[in-house]
């Protein structure tokens, strides 16, 4: 294995400790989570994106205020698939819309007016999250002294989230904020009226297009009860209540890894790592979970079911799918989580990237590639653009503003941050996501455009 310099890098050096090839025989780790260097246009997100679009949006049952210019919410309607079952989430923005002269006198009194105006709008909102931003965090506007005054007004829970960009060298740094806030300020603040030896929580499961919901059938099936995931579809009770489980199963590992490790160390609550997507990865965390309560039997009758139930379908993705090239590009985790995912179904992966992953993401990356694979850490457009080039891919799962990027240049990509026709996770998640990249690779549109090829 051995670090590379990319044609568009031979003017920035430092670049080439962050692109390396695998190679199992010599292992190397590149320089990652460290700040962006200058003038090198990365394709991250802030720490606000973290905290406020990861981990504290898929609340389902609070209002998400956003305090700074409307620019920021962004990341509040529709940016990422989090699903959920009730009417309030994702269907409103809360802002407080900073201007100028908020910034030149300060915002704190529009914030407390904003929290009690939506507060008295949306009555049914059981508690109300802010976000700091940039600007608001600059000017020393105190969130934490305005979210008490207006939870003695509203007689509700008001919750600061001093998570603003500038504050971490990524989104992983708002992931870290938000889960330390979760776990100090909310976690073991209600008790479970009705707790059951089999009581557990999905950490680091966001519900992305539905995931929560194809694999809580899964654990519900070997007997296991949910008391919340951490975040998808959760509601303010139940994160009230995960220090009342038995055992915490943590799913992302980047973005989550943070609250179990803090509960275990004050509750005494094991976790297990888990990775829920592909037919072996998914079939040895069931049985790991189930090991934990002496479910094997059970466990081993829902894979049975599931695999009888998937495989004739899936047979029929693999022949097509056989020998495709696959280039990834997300976050961290679903790098190395879904690199066994395309070697089940017969592709051969050229090329993967993180924009926020730490060494030990690369660490399994590097367990999971096979030999020869192209690794970068925190791409810019133009690396992507060379790697895309040089490889030529079949597919490009990336994300959403980097997908059109490959399009243009003939090369198939689905949505891999918020998917296509998900859920992804689980058993039924690997059927949809076969069809989605069958479905990209086989349209007839590539042979009319430059750089494509008609695949079919």
């Amino acid at each position: 294995m051995s670090f590379v310099t990319l044609k568009v890098d031979e003017g920035i050096a430092e670049r080439g400790q962050h692109t390396y090839i695998t190679d199992s025989t010599s292992p190397v780790l590149p320089v990652c989570n460290v700040r962006t260097i200058p003038g090198d246009m990365t394709e991250r997100g802030c720490a606000f994106a973290g905290c406020r679009g990861v981990v504290g949006g898929p609340v389902k049952d609070v209002i998400h205020l956003v305090h700074g210019p409307i620019g920021c919410s962004f990341y509040t309607w529709g940016s990422r698939r989090n699903l959920s079952d009730n009417p309030l989430h994702r269907r409103y923005c809360w802002s407080t819309d900073t201007q100028e002269k908020d910034i030149v006198f300060g915002g704190e009194k529009k914030l407390c007016q904003a929290i009690l105006e939506s507060a008295a709008l949306f009555p049914e909102a059981n508690a109300v999250f802010v976000y700091a931003t940039c600007p608001t965090a600059l000017i020393g506007d105190d969130l934490d002294a305005v979210a008490k005054r207006a939870s003695r007004a509203i007689v509700k829970p008001v919750h600061a989230f001093n998570a603003p960009g500038f504050c971490g060298v990524s989104q992983s740094k708002g992931h870290h904020i938000a889960n330390t806030y979760i776990f100090e300020h909310i976690v073991g603040t209600r008790e479970l009226e009705d707790p059951t030896p089999y009581d557990v929580n999905l950490i680091g499961e966001y519900n992305i297009d539905g995931d929560l919901w194809v694999l809580k059938p899964l654990l519900e099936d070997m007997g296991l009860r949910i008391i919340t995931a951490f975040t998808g579809n959760a509601d303010y009770d139940s994160l009230c209540k995960m220090h009342c489980a038995k055992l915490n199963i943590v799913h992302c590992q980047r973005s989550a890894t943070y609250i179990a490790d803090l509960v275990r160390d004050k509750y005494h609550i094991p976790y297990l790592p888990v990775t829920m997507f592909g037919i072996e990865e998914t079939s040895n965390s069931l049985r790991e979970v189930a090991a934990f309560f002496g479910l094997q039997e059970r466990a081993e009758a829902v894979i049975t079911r599931e695999l009888a139930r998937i495989e004739p379908e899936l047979n029929f993705y693999r022949e097509k799918l056989s020998d495709k090239r696959a280039m990834v590009y997300v976050g961290a985790p679903r790098v190395w989580h879904w690199i066994p995912v395309l070697y089940e179904l017969g592709m051969e992966v050229v090329a993967g990237a993180t924009t926020f992953g730490h060494e030990d993401d690369y660490q399994k990356i590097n367990r999971r590639a096979h030999d020869g694979v192209l690794i970068i850490d925190n791409p810019n457009e133009l690396e992507l653009e060379e790697v895309i080039a040089e490889y030529r891919p079949d597919i490009f799962l990336t994300g959403l503003k980097e997908k059109y990027l490959s399009m243009k240049m003939g090369v198939p990509s689905i949505n891999s941050h918020s998917y296509e026709d998900g859920p992804y996770a689980g058993f039924t998640g690997l059927l949809n996501f076969a069809r989605d990249i069958y479905k990209a690779i086989y349209s007839p549109v590539w042979k009319f455009v430059e750089g494509g090829s008609d695949r079919g």
